[in-house]
């Protein structure tokens, strides 16, 4: 178990991680009263592997099943870790890790067209059946909106399209652009609400042939286009662009480039609404773990580097909204739908597979209930003269969007 004990000794200062090693010793971990969970390791090279990348190769070994819960869940094991992993980052080694890996962040999260294509192809092109196994009806990827804790995810995820349409202040006619469309339930319940003309682009096959499919099924497709295509090849202009669950994909280098493209699209009295994951602290990178099997080239932006780029763009921010604890509500509902649905999944896919994503699924929950990520949503115009001066407009707008 050395090295792996000298970390562990330094990193478990609240609760408590029995690990049970290859030879079936017993090594207890404890700080402060907590969480008690127990873990068998059954391979040799975990000892190792773990000492120097805790993060990358836990996952991995859950995923292969050397890494085993005996005591306590999944959710129990992945929340004591985030509650103890600012003690882990102080190791000395793990100190000079983190420091490395923000250095290469750059490269890490290079989306030039060719990339950004294959990265989306990784995530969003595994299965359309698979994905309807557990997100919500209108099958939308990303944070949800709880105004009440009566509601379940479907009123959620129509609660957060009512919030960003009543941002956008959208006039009958006007021509929006949805970046990043998914599965085209934005831009489709906006079109239907609102009397508009909505273009989504987006780099999935799948996404782009459900969404288009979708279009024709609700008698949309004369008002609402997908395309298959990466914003930067969009063309012309428009009164509002929409984006939502895709800035994580952009990567640091080319925020000035998304920022400029959106000033470009953007009539002169336009508005845009820039929704997206964040995190409260300052710039970092995307843990290995999550980057090599999840999500390549994504990264969770803090504010600070975020508005810089829109700062040197030229457009105006009119209002940041911060969603707090709403995504770890979010994918709690998403990994019982998983949990559910688990025997068809790995029917589908395997079981390697599945525990792959509920770690994903679990360990995204705990980073927004117990670590610094967040979701924020952004508003922003070309000219200071666009919008109201106060915000009544929007909750006029949301209860008659509400009716």
């Amino acid at each position: 178990m050395f090295p792996l004990k000298t970390l562990l000794n330094r990193f478990v200062q609240i609760g408590m991680l029995e690990v049970r090693d290859v030879d079936g010793n017993v090594h207890v971990f404890k700080g402060a009263p907590g969480l008690e969970v127990g873990i068998h390791l059954k391979d040799r090279k975990l000892y190792r592997s773990l000492f120097f990348h805790p993060e990358l190769h836990a996952g991995e070994a859950y995923m292969d099943g050397t890494l085993t819960i005996e005591t306590g869940t999944i959710r129990d094991f992945l929340t004591l870790f985030m509650i103890n992993s600012r003690n882990l980052r102080k190791h000395p080694l793990q100190r000079i890790l983190n420091r490395a890996q923000k250095q290469f962040r750059r490269f890490q999260q290079r989306n030039d067209t060719e990339a950004a294509r294959a990265h989306v192809q990784h995530h969003y092109d595994l299965s359309n059946d698979f994905y309807k196994l557990f997100l919500d009806k209108d099958m939308n990827y990303s944070c949800a909106y709880y105004t009440s804790p009566r509601d379940t995810l479907e009123t959620a995820q129509q609660n957060k399209l009512r919030h960003i349409a009543s941002k956008l202040d959208l006039k009958p006619g006007q021509r929006v652009l949805d970046i990043g469309c998914g599965w085209g339930g934005m831009a489709l319940y906006l079109a239907k609400v609102a009397d508009v003309e909505v273009v989504g682009v987006t780099l999935s096959t799948q996404q782009h042939a459900l969404a288009q499919e979708r279009a024709k099924e609700r008698k949309l497709d004369k008002r609402v286009s997908f395309e298959l295509k990466d914003y930067r090849h969009v063309t012309g202009t428009f009164d509002r662009i929409v984006s939502v669950g895709m800035f994580e994909h952009v990567g640091v280098i080319h925020y000035d480039e998304y920022f400029k493209k959106i000033h470009d699209l953007l009539k002169p009295d336009g508005v845009a609404l820039v929704h997206s994951i964040g995190r409260h602290t300052v710039p970092s990178s995307t843990a290995s773990w999550i980057r090599k099997y999840i999500f390549p080239g994504g990264y969770s932006p803090a504010l600070s580097e975020t508005l810089a780029s829109v700062e040197r763009s030229g457009l105006w921010v009119t209002d940041i909204e911060i969603l707090r604890l709403h995504y770890a509500k979010t994918l709690r509902a998403w990994e019982e739908r998983f949990q559910s649905n688990r025997a068809k999944i790995t029917a589908m896919m395997d079981e390697r597979f599945c525990r792959m994503w509920e770690f994903y699924l679990i360990g995204s929950e705990v980073t927004f209930s117990h670590s610094s990520h967040m979701n924020f949503q952004m508003q922003l115009t070309k000219g200071v003269h666009t919008l109201p001066l106060t915000r009544d407009y929007l909750n006029k707008a949301e209860k008659e969007l509400k009716t």
